[in-house]
């Protein structure tokens, strides 16, 4: 990522979420993502199909039924490759002895999405489904503190666009045309891909909420170009439910603390930096707690 670009993302960053935390090092990361981190997700073979075919057989599939065949395409390597280089997001606060705490997480530039770099569809998709894909690749989900980080640090910013909240926004031909919006407004601004992109959706979130109200998926955030997301934190809909606004943001198991690697479930256990990247503290089996979903 050109380093021509870092002041103006950081002043955004600062100037967005001054008050929570969000390092000044993000230059200082950039290496520290390499594509190992990545390694979980399956090769992609030649023969897999491009991202518009998949949904073009998907239509009229819904619900779990199309989540079956999109943690079938994802598990198999159907993965676009610029989502495998992860991007460094940082993270800053002290610990409860006044140490000074740097923690940098590892993420995937934009939402998940099946198909090659030319042609891929981001996949809204049920807590099972995201949770399955997440651990089994060797990932966790974002904390609703990490994505506020991601749309604090990210190069390109898509404002929101909703869709009528009819009865067809869980259907596979309304995200295809969210899709659709949000490919336009990445072409109208000339971003790359290898960008880290925010604001285009909602996340479905690691949350101790999980524990607390089961069946039920966590969604957070589709930030406005204020900073202020649309959707505050939420279980108030079942866990096999997506419509075309939700993501699936994958952070890498590796992350960095006072730049020492750590496992990043580990950190969220800790009760002495868990605070840096979890609004709500500690965070006890995080990847128990996704694995309980699926």
């Amino acid at each position: 990522m050109a380093s021509a670009k870092t002041p103006a993302r950081l002043l955004g960053a600062f100037l967005i979420f001054g008050g929570m935390g969000l390092a000044a090092g993000k230059a200082d990361a950039a290496a520290k993502c390499p594509q190992s981190f990545s390694s979980g997700l399956p090769d992609r073979i030649a023969k897999a199909l491009p991202g518009s075919e998949v949904m073009t057989k998907l239509q009229g599939v819904n619900g779990t039924e199309r989540d079956a065949a999109v943690v079938g395409q994802v598990l198999s390597g159907n993965v676009p490759d610029f989502l495998r280089q992860l991007t460094p997001v940082s993270f800053s606060g002290k610990s409860a002895g006044g140490e000074h705490l740097n923690v940098t997480v590892c993420v995937t530039p934009e939402y998940l999405a099946v198909g090659n770099d030319r042609d891929f569809v981001r996949v809204p998709m049920g807590l099972a489904a995201a949770a399955q894909i997440a651990v089994e690749t060797g990932f966790l989900l974002p904390t609703p503190k990490i994505v506020d980080g991601i749309y604090g640090q990210a190069d390109l910013r898509l404002p929101p666009r909703p869709m009528k909240p009819t009865a067809q926004m869980v259907t596979t031909a309304y995200l295809v045309e969210h899709d659709r919006t949000l490919d336009a407004q990445r072409a109208q601004k000339g971003s790359s891909l290898a960008e880290l992109t925010a604001g285009q959706k909602k996340d479905i979130v690691l949350t101790k909420r999980l524990r607390t109200k089961p069946g039920r998926v966590a969604i957070y955030g589709w930030h406005q170009p204020n900073g202020k997301p649309i959707q505050p934190l939420s279980t108030v809909h079942g866990a096999a439910y997506a419509d075309y606004s939700h993501g699936v943001r994958l952070v890498s198991r590796t992350a960095f603390v006072n730049g020492e690697r750590r496992d990043l479930a580990t950190i969220i256990e800790d009760p002495s930096v868990a605070h840096v990247i979890s609004s709500e503290g500690p965070i006890a089996d995080p990847e128990r707690l996704l694995a309980a979903q699926f």
